[in-house]
C-alpha cells in the first residue's frame, strides 16, 4: 500500500475532510492557507488565501460549492470552493476551534475558545440570510458555562436537530438550535480530540486523550464499544464499507523528539468495529497523526500528521477481501 504524499503545508495538519463524493480532500494546518486536493492522484486544486493564523478546522457543504474554515486569527471564513474567493468573514472574540455545515448546507455552526476572559460559545448562522453574514449577528448563540469545559470538537447531529459537542473535560453534550441543553454523558476521562459520525448518522466515534476511542449511539448516547490504546488518540473514523474503525494518535507534540518512529507510536491502527480487536497497522508519519478520515466509498483513507504531510492510502485487494473469522 504505497501512499500518495500531499505536501502543501509547512506546519502540522490540524484537520482533513473528504467532501461527500470523496473526490476532494480539504486540509487545514497550523499555517494560514487551507488546501484542497484531488483524492484520486493527490494533485493540488488550490488554496484559500486570507487567514492570518493557524487554521483549526475546515468543512465543505454537501455539493462542494462552499468551504468553511475557522482559525486562530479570530475569524470564521466562508469560501467559494470553485474559485477560492472569500464569500464572508465572521469575526469572533477568540479563536475558532470547530466548525461544520449542516446536512442541507444552509446552516453553519462554529465554536470559539474560552480565553482572554471570553466564554466558549457556539454560533449558528443561516447562510441564506445575507444580513446575518454581513452584520455578524448569528441566528443563535449558545454560551458554554461552568461546570462545562470548553468545546474541543463538535459536529451536527442528524437532520439538523441538534449539535453534538465534545469537551475539554471528556463530557459529551447535545444542544438544540435554540441553545437549549438536551442531554449529556461523561464516559471519557480526557479531552475529546475528535468526533466523527457514521454515514447514516446512527452512531458516532469519539477520540480522546484518555487513550481510548469510543463508539456511541447518536440518539441515546449509550456507549456501545471502546477501543483501547496505550497513547492519546487524536482522531478516529468509521469505515463506511466494512465493520472497521481506524485510530490515529501518537503522543503529545512536545514529547515527539524523544521517540523513535520504529516503536510504532505514530501508526494508524485498524480495529474491528464490533469485536474491538486490533487487526492491522499502517506506518508512515514522522510524528503523531492529528486527523484521519475514511473515503466515503471505504476503499481508501487519509491521515494528516504533525509532520505536515497528508498521506492518502488506497487499500490493497487483500484488505478488501479480509474477513474477520468468528
Amino acid at each position: 500500500m504505497k501512499p500518495i504524499m500531499l505536501h502543501g503545508h509547512e506546519r502540522s495538519i490540524t484537520q482533513i475532510k473528504y467532501n461527500r463524493e470523496g473526490d476532494l480532500i480539504f486540509s487545514a494546518a497550523k499555517d494560514p492557507q487551507p488546501n484542497v486536493w484531488y483524492s484520486l492522484n493527490g494533485e493540488r486544486l488550490g488554496t484559500f488565501v486570507g487567514h492570518n493564523g493557524a487554521v483549526w478546522c475546515i468543512d465543505s457543504n454537501w455539493d462542494s460549492t462552499k468551504v468553511l474554515t475557522g482559525a486562530a486569527d479570530n475569524t470564521c471564513k466562508l469560501w467559494d470552493c470553485e474559485t477560492g474567493a472569500q464569500i464572508s468573514s465572521l469575526k469572533t472574540n477568540t479563536a475558532v476551534r470547530t466548525n461544520g455545515f449542516s446536512y442541507s448546507g444552509n446552516l453553519i455552526m462554529f465554536s470559539t475558545d474560552k480565553t482572554m476572559g471570553f466564554p466558549c460559545e457556539i454560533y449558528i448562522f443561516d447562510i441564506r440570510d445575507g444580513s446575518q453574514l454581513q452584520t455578524g449577528n448569528p441566528m443563535s448563540k449558545v454560551p458554554i458555562e461552568a461546570p462545562m469545559s470548553k468545546i474541543t470538537s463538535a459536529v451536527w447531529g442528524p437532520n439538523e436537530e441538534f449539535i453534538l459537542t465534545g469537551h475539554d473535560g471528556g463530557d459529551l453534550n447535545q444542544f438544540d438550535l435554540k441553545g437549549n441543553w438536551i442531554k449529556g454523558c461523561r464516559d471519557h476521562n480526557g479531552q475529546i480530540n475528535d468526533i466523527q459520525v457514521y454515514k447514516d448518522y446512527s452512531m458516532f466515534i469519539t477520540a480522546s486523550a484518555d487513550h481510548t476511542a469510543r463508539l456511541f449511539d447518536m440518539e441515546t448516547f449509550e456507549p456501545l464499544k471502546m477501543y483501547k490504546t496505550e497513547r492519546p488518540v487524536n482522531s478516529a473514523s468509521i469505515s463506511p464499507l466494512h465493520e472497521h474503525v481506524v485510530l490515529g494518535g501518537g503522543q503529545e507534540a512536545s514529547m515527539v523528539t524523544t521517540t523513535s518512529t520504529r516503536i510504532g507510536k505514530f501508526d494508524a491502527r485498524f480495529y474491528h468495529l464490533v469485536f474491538e480487536e486490533e487487526f492491522g497497522r499502517v506506518k508512515g508519519h514522522f510524528g503523531p497523526i492529528n486527523s484521519i478520515a475514511f473515503h466515503p466509498d471505504g476503499l481508501s483513507y487519509s491521515s494528516g500528521g504533525e509532520d505536515g504531510y497528508v498521506r492518502v492510502h488506497y487499500f490493497d485487494q487483500n484488505y478488501l477481501d479480509f474477513n474477520f473469522e468468528y
